[in-house]
């Protein structure tokens, strides 16, 4: 590579967060607040900022983010910081890092911008009582901790990749599916593994091992914009043990026409992830 080559290969990327340093330094905190909060009005949420301001060098910070739906509030997050890497833009790349703590737990990650876009994220020691979603808007009482970890690219505008997720003493209480309740149960192991491909996600992987019940989802969901319109083409299959039938026998009364065999409850899900039925 010539020196005129290197210096332009080195300069244009140089020259580029320069004036992206620059403009950012003279844009207003409340301009860009309310750049953030008109994005995700389109998108139908209301976000809440507090402490909403510029971070060093091309990135923002808020020490406080609410976001919400008619439904309520859906999540909490303290301490969150987006930026533009430095680094992957000398080599044509350029790419956002976020992060950011719900409760006592903390989320992490990378999107990537330009011809093949795409996002990865890791969360763990996330409290799933922490937030608020689960109350607000499924109506349950939920427990346990949580980790994620995913990596998803869209080479051609549907995304691609998986995303697993592990959740460590589960409860989960008063959860419906439509009008349906399920039963209480408390789980020592929840994992899950879910594939997207061609605008398709298929859980690979989903269950819940119990005290006294094993829990198991399969199925497909077809990826729809927004993702709440998404229909789902799910199967939950319950094994509840005699001792732990008898307890919440009128949830499997409720259940008594899904019962395919002794002991064995196949229950379809359709409708839409935002408003699933059985």
């Amino acid at each position: 590579m010539s020196r005129r080559a290197l210096y332009l290969a080195l300069g244009i990327p140089a020259g580029l967060i320069l004036f992206l340093y620059l403009t950012l330094c003279f844009v207003p905190n409340d301009a860009l607040k309310g750049v953030v909060v008109r994005a995700a009005g389109e998108a139908g949420y209301t976000v809440g900022l507090t402490g909403f301001r510029k971070g060093f060098p091309l990135a923002v910070k808020a020490r406080g983010v609410e976001l919400s739906s008619e439904k309520g509030v859906l999540l909490k997050v303290s301490n969150a910081r987006v930026g533009l890497e430095i680094l992957p833009l000398f080599i044509g790349k350029p790419r956002v890092a976020y992060r950011g703590k719900i409760g006592a737990g903390e989320f992490s990650g990378t999107v990537t911008l330009g011809k093949k876009p795409g996002w990865n994220i890791l969360a763990k020691g996330i409290h799933l009582e922490e937030i608020p979603f689960f109350a607000s808007v499924a109506g349950a009482r939920v427990r346990g901790e949580l980790r994620l970890t995913g990596e998803v690219t869209s080479p051609k505008g549907t995304p691609e990749g998986d995303l697993q997720l592990q959740v460590r003493g589960a409860e989960l209480a008063s959860v419906k599916i439509g009008e349906m309740p399920l039963p209480d149960a408390t789980y020592q192991d929840v994992r899950g593994a879910l594939s997207l491909d061609r605008g398709q996600a298929h859980l690979k992987s989903f269950t819940l091992a119990g005290d006294g019940i094993y829990v198991r989802l399969k199925g497909d969901v077809s990826l729809a914009n927004p993702v709440g319109n998404s229909p789902l083409n799910l199967t939950l299959e319950m094994m509840p043990k005699p001792e732990f039938l008898e307890r919440q026998k009128f949830v499997f009364l409720l259940l008594i026409k899904y019962l395919t065999s002794p002991g064995a409850y196949t229950v379809p899900i359709h409708g839409t992830l935002a408003h699933p039925t059985i």
